[in-house]
């Protein structure tokens, strides 16, 4: 099998790579080549199966000269954030859809149809959603990023349908814990939180403590996405979009599980300053169900403990040091 990963040098892809490197196998048959696209690829391992292709995404004859021995399976996780796509607009236009649209045009020339699992977001619903949730809600973005996720989502069926690609979208909510760094991710908040408790710092939260987010690890995300791949194959009017099951979680609900991880001393160092906007859009979430989800296989943490040892990397040990937790989220691949 020949697998591509669109993305490859972010903090899922990087974390997918590995996974899959070490699964050895995708939908039942081992994996030959797997392939990285991203404009900068630095610290990966030197095995094999790698194949490194550094560039832009938007280049519609690099992708071209990638794809040129054909693919299998594609993970399309490349992107501009949220915030970075709302404040430059043409950039997330010519990244989140442009570019989107022109690996699925690519992808159906293909003599047969590769499973391509598409990183969706949240960010399709908006803000204002309804007290209860379910995988059957409006969608209604209010951010840039959200509606070139929705046209990519609404392009991948239609292909699915006429039977030139396979097409699995995930609808991805708040994945933690990224990197400490300028990202352009509005969401960055819930990250930051985590990292800043577990290093004993000082960190102002940008929303309240009743403020309710939906959760996921990065190591469950990646987990998600394998799934996606792994099902079977889909007729082509099924369905093909799904809402991934989440942790409903406050921040002090949060804050409570790094204090039972990390110690009750760290709690002086966390106050709040509320931004409303960014709690209207990442920390005013309802309950959510997701049981055609969960029916196919996916599933989220677990708990708000789960969440934490994931999200960060740590071992079953009760106490892990945040230089231990770095050292080892650096360990990737």
């Amino acid at each position: 099998m020949r697998v591509l990963i669109t993305g490859a040098n972010g903090f899922v892809g990087r974390l997918l790579a590995h996974q899959l490197l070490a699964n050895e196998a995708i939908c039942g048959h081992a994996i030959g080549k797997l392939l990285l696209l991203d404009a900068r690829l630095e610290g990966f391992s030197t095995d094999p199966r790698l194949r490194l292709h550094e560039g832009s995404i938007t280049d519609a004859a690099f992708v071209r000269r990638v794809l040129a021995d054909g693919v299998d399976v594609v993970f399309h996780l490349a992107s501009v954030p949220g915030g970075a796509a709302e404040q430059d607009y043409d950039l997330g236009y010519q990244v989140n859809l442009m570019a989107s649209l022109e690996l699925l045009d690519q992808l159906r020339h293909q003599p047969r149809p590769a499973v391509l699992v598409y990183a969706s977001s949240i960010a399709v619903y908006g803000a204002n959603l309804p007290a209860r949730m379910d995988e059957q809600a409006a969608t209604q973005p209010e951010l840039s990023y959200g509606a070139h996720k929705l046209m990519v989502e609404t392009a991948l069926c239609d292909l699915s349908r006429r039977g030139e690609v396979d097409g699995r979208a995930l609808r991805l909510p708040g994945i933690v814990a990224r990197p400490r760094q300028a990202n352009g991710l509005r969401s960055a908040f819930m990250s930051d939180l985590l990292h800043a408790y577990a290093a004993g710092e000082a960190y102002i939260c940008p929303v309240e403590p009743h403020a309710t987010a939906w959760w996921m690890s990065a190591r469950c995300c990646v987990n998600n996405l394998i799934q996606a791949a792994d099902m079977p194959g889909l007729a082509a009017n099924t369905e093909r979009v799904w809402q991934l099951p989440v942790l409903h979680l406050s921040i002090a609900q949060v804050v409570d599980a790094l204090a039972s991880r990390f110690g009750e001393a760290g709690r002086a160092a966390i106050s709040y300053q509320p931004d409303a906007r960014l709690q209207a859009l990442f920390a005013a979430m309802p309950p959510l169900k997701s049981p055609h989800a969960r029916a196919a296989g996916f599933t989220h943490d677990g708990n708000a403990s789960a969440l934490i040892r994931n999200a960060l990397n740590l071992g079953t040990a009760r106490k892990t040091s945040y230089a231990q937790t770095q050292n080892a989220m650096r360990k990737i691949i």
